[in-house]
């Protein structure tokens, strides 16, 4: 017998079970034949696996969009990790603002109090950036690829076993129905050795599909350890920029800067607290800086007189209730009653207008 007709024979033969497999199928569907159940431990063991891989894809998934919100970075990045190539590498968003903020400040001047600060949070933003590259890498490492092995690898492997325990089983159920169907004594003789063949066939593949569900607590525990390498992760990324942030607010409260209520109030907060500053009792501005006032404040605006006050910054008026400032002129300031307590009356000649008093210092 040639290699033809050895090709011929088999293929005539797995169109045949193919053919008792489907029509075994059908039959059960419909309800005219029996179907061997498998156990209980292995049916839950195999709603386990199936289970898992259902949340194992929905959680990798919703991580990678927390971990990189662009759908079309995403399909990049997939594209070129099909590849098996190293996409290349992007400016995130808080670097992006971040050198944006940094070339704002440039544009402002240095040495002006809101280019500096624009400067400054631009820097705090690009480490932050740093940062969330550091949060993805780990996190791609640590975390995704894990489950994602676990799909493309371990569950693969489950489901084709799962499949060809379904094709035994529909060969054991068809042969058990060809049994009964035989009438003469030499099919029967057939028929009964095709069970024997087909019931051992499909133990020894059901104990092979078990002992591979039974690897899904393992997977388990290995994945609780990749969620506590992404949980540190985490941890260390929100901790770099709460300190990266408590560090730029304490360089802010170097410079003042003016806030602005829906009723188009300006508040201004203290640049420093010292001891002859004019500041706020209790200023929490938007940022939540909070400025403490100095008691001088308190006395200018228990006394019902006037002082002389030197200008430590330039203010801009906001609009025609309040007095524009240039940094170390001399005016005079003086409370006046219901005015909030972050404001005093400036005069300088015939000007007169509200002023913040944290650009302010009192003089003797």
């Amino acid at each position: 017998m040639n290699i033809m007709d050895f090709n011929v024979k088999k293929l005539a033969a797995d169109a045949g079970t193919f053919l008792s497999r489907a029509v075994q199928f059908t039959e059960e569907k419909l309800g005219q034949a029996e179907k061997t159940e498998l156990d209980a431990h292995l049916e839950n063991l195999l709603s386990k696996a199936e289970c898992t891989k259902i949340w194992t894809e929905k959680i990798m998934k919703q991580t990678e969009v927390l971990l990189q919100p662009n759908p079309n970075a995403r399909i990049e990045e997939f594209v070129y990790e099909k590849l098996d190539r190293k996409a290349p590498s992007r400016i995130n968003n808080p670097e992006l603002l971040g050198q944006y903020m940094i070339d704002a400040g440039t544009e402002f001047g240095p040495g002006t109090a809101y280019g500096n600060a624009l400067i400054k949070c631009g820097e705090t933003q690009k480490r932050i950036g740093t940062a969330d590259r550091e949060l993805i890498q780990t996190s791609a490492l640590n975390f995704l690829t894990p489950l994602r092995n676990f799909i493309e690898g371990d569950y693969k492997t489950i489901a084709k076993e799962r499949k060809l325990l379904q094709n035994k089983r529909l060969d054991l159920d068809a042969a058990k129905t060809r049994l009964k169907k035989a009438k003469a004594a030499e099919t029967r003789a057939s028929s009964e050795q095709e069970l024997r063949i087909t019931q051992s066939e499909f133990d020894r593949q059901a104990e092979i599909t078990r002992l591979l569900l039974e690897g899904i607590s393992s997977t388990h525990a290995h994945h609780l350890r990749c969620l506590n390498d992404f949980v540190e992760a985490q941890m260390t990324y929100y901790a770099q920029c709460y300190q990266y942030m408590l560090d730029l607010q304490k360089q802010l409260g170097s410079f003042p800067s003016n806030y602005c209520n829906n009723n188009q109030t300006s508040v201004a907060p203290a640049p420093s607290a010292s001891s002859n500053v004019i500041g706020s009792s209790a200023l929490t501005s938007t940022s939540g800086l909070v400025i403490t006032s100095p008691s001088n404040l308190i006395d200018l605006k228990e006394c019902s007189g006037s002082r002389k006050a030197r200008v430590l910054y330039d203010y801009d008026a906001a609009n025609s209730s309040e007095l524009s400032l240039l940094a170390d002129e001399v005016i005079t300031v003086f409370s006046v009653i219901g005015m909030d307590s972050d404001w005093l009356m400036g005069e300088r000649g015939n000007q007169k207008g509200r002023v913040p008093i944290t650009y302010l210092e009192l003089l003797n």
